[in-house]
């Protein structure tokens, strides 16, 4: 039960969901612009680029308002940020989206753990199931990371979100399963929310910064808050 909906089974975008551009990457290049040094803006700041991507209707290529988003949110001055814009977008290519959002990973083996059927659905380039298996995360089978049934990418398999036909692939290994009990967890609106819902699913946002307030679907802050929640003690 999450949020009052039957689900027994949970996909999961990757970007966003376990792992984000590396801070590490990213920061030196945007403190040459005047950006903050402090890594927690660039958490806060990939979820503001991704508010405005949705929110600009972007297609799964077009990265500029994310771009011009991100760069504010880490406080690059006015007069700056066309150009540092134009660096991130130089810069955040798929190979950097590896920095891994702990208290995610956290969730996920919490909910392996509880047995739940889990995989992961990705707009990707050939590259995510390394990553996420280099970095910890998640794995096919056994590893260092979190087991799942399935890890999805775009460019393997032809087919990219928000075209309701990537998710077969993940429905596939959760054979007995009503699709309409599957949630999937993403970040952005117009690939993941759209996308799922298309295909049936149960859409559930990634909203850490309540970005996407009075919106239409369910919002998580965290991933943590998929899991059962003890029991009030109040009276």
């Amino acid at each position: 039960m999450i949020h009052g909906h039957e689900v027994e089974a949970v996909l999961f975008d990757a970007g966003g969901i376990f792992v984000i551009p590396d801070p590490h990457v990213v920061s030196p290049l945007l403190q040459y612009y005047g950006a903050a040094a402090d890594l927690d803006r660039y958490h806060r700041a990939h979820y503001a680029g991704m508010a405005a991507k949705s929110a600009a209707g972007s297609g799964e290529r077009d990265w500029s308002e994310y771009n011009r988003a991100y760069v504010e949110s880490v406080g690059v001055p006015g007069h700056d940020r066309d150009e540092a814009a134009v660096v991130l977008d130089r810069t955040r290519n798929a190979y950097i989206w590896r920095h891994p959002l702990a208290e995610s990973v956290a969730a996920l083996r919490a909910l392996y753990d509880m047995q739940v059927p889990i995989g992961v659905v990705s707009n990707a380039t050939g590259q995510i199931e390394s990553v996420l298996a280099r970095s910890g995360v998640c794995q096919v089978g056994d590893g260092p990371g979190v087991p799942v049934r399935i890890v999805v990418d775009s460019h393997v398999v032809g087919v990219a979100k928000p075209d309701p036909q990537i998710f077969d692939y993940g429905l596939a290994v959760l054979d007995g399963i009503d699709r309409a009990r599957v949630a999937y967890v993403g970040d952005s609106v117009t690939m993941d929310v759209h996308g799922s819902r298309a295909a049936g699913l149960l859409p559930i946002l990634l909203d850490p910064y309540d970005d996407h307030d009075g919106a239409d679907f369910l919002r998580i802050r965290s991933l943590l808050d998929l899991l059962p929640q003890p029991p009030s003690t109040h009276r």
